[in-house]
């Protein structure tokens, strides 16, 4: 077993139309800030340049570290769906920790190689070049070479290749990575991170584009009750640290198709997809009692107990267009903290 820093390229005369592919492809590789557009041009250039039947793409996560298959060719990548390799758990793990590519003749004398991966695909793997996908310094993932037929061909006229083709990968990766945070940026709030405001506008533009007669929406207003006593009690930074808290009570009720947005303030919209007025109506009531039954701050000296409001209204029950709707579920809102607060009410 042996590993490798990036080779110096050689061009021979009869490399000449493969550097020039490859140049190609890192063109359209920059072109391009969309990841999974980025994956499919890897996944179609590779498989014309490399001669192997069996290679992989895996991505690192950038906060747990470990890699999951994005691109696998040659073999069915639903096998590889719910496939992912922690830190130490094998070449492909340690390539992406040193930075350093590996080329493994036969698996079975080298010590680091983990049958996870053939023990969940039913594969054979019997050698592996992995060489890692690396930008200013940091690690994105590796590519993984499996059972190559002729290792030193393929070490002498098709890695280098590669490696000019994983340079512009990783930096248009990364690349996509720097814009998908700045978008999300742009729809988050900064203090809870929650969705906001712009956010909720993009998604209910959406959903009132499209002409489906049958599809059915709820947004509900939720609002702190007597916000302004718990400011004045706590101090605006522990005020921020309730909202955030509340959120996530929040959260913590919702289904996976629900969003919550923090709008403004203590204010916050809640989003129900598919549900009618009647199922927003006993979800916002559940969400209530969970706020009634929970402390907040907990590491104050006294932590705080809180409840909310609800304003609700519906399409196509209440409303047929955006603004509609928010103003009536605002008005309902309204209604309920200028009377008895606590409570859920409707448009």
């Amino acid at each position: 077993m042996t590993d490798h820093h990036k080779p110096t390229l050689n061009i021979v005369p009869n490399q000449t139309d493969t550097l020039r592919t490859c140049v190609e492809v890192g063109k359209l590789l920059t072109s391009t800030l969309n990841l999974q557009e980025i994956l499919e041009l890897i996944m179609l250039k590779v498989s014309q340049l490399i001669r192997a039947r069996n290679w992989s793409l895996l991505l690192k996560n950038e906060d747990s570290g470990e890699l999951a298959f994005e691109i696998v060719v040659g073999l069915n990548k639903e096998l590889f769906k719910e496939v992912y390799l922690s830190p130490g758990e094998g070449i492909a793990p340690h390539v992406a920790e040193t930075g350093r590519a590996m080329f493994i003749p036969d698996v079975n004398d080298a010590p680091l190689f983990n049958r996870k991966v053939d023990l969940h695909t039913g594969f054979t793997t019997r050698s592996i070049i992995c060489m890692p996908l690396i930008i200013h310094g940091k690690s994105l993932g590796v590519i993984e070479i499996i059972n190559v037929k002729d290792m030193k061909v393929f070490e002498l006229e098709d890695f280098p290749i590669l490696t000019i083709l994983a340079d512009y990968a990783a930096i248009a990766i990364e690349n996509s990575r720097y814009v998908d945070k700045i978008r999300k940026m742009s729809i988050m709030d900064e203090y809870t991170g929650l969705y906001n405001a712009r956010y909720l506008h993009q998604i209910l533009d959406k959903f009132f584009s499209k002409t489906d007669q049958q599809k059915q929406l709820a947004a509900v207003f939720v609002d702190i009750d007597n916000f302004k006593s718990i400011v004045d009690t706590y101090g605006h930074l522990m005020g921020t640290r309730l909202l955030k808290e509340l959120g996530e009570t929040i959260k913590d009720n919702l289904s996976e198709q629900d969003i919550l947005i923090k709008y403004g303030g203590d204010e916050y919209v809640i989003i129900f997809p598919g549900r009618s007025k009647a199922q927003a109506v006993k979800h916002s009531e559940n969400i209530l009692r969970s706020i009634r039954k929970s402390t907040y701050l907990e590491s104050e000296a006294e932590p705080a107990r809180i409840t909310a409001s609800f304003g609700i209204a519906a399409y196509p029950e209440d409303a047929t267009a955006k603004k509609e709707l928010l103003i009536l579920a605002d008005n309902a809102l309204f209604k309920i903290k200028s009377s008895t607060k606590n409570s859920v009410g409707t448009a």
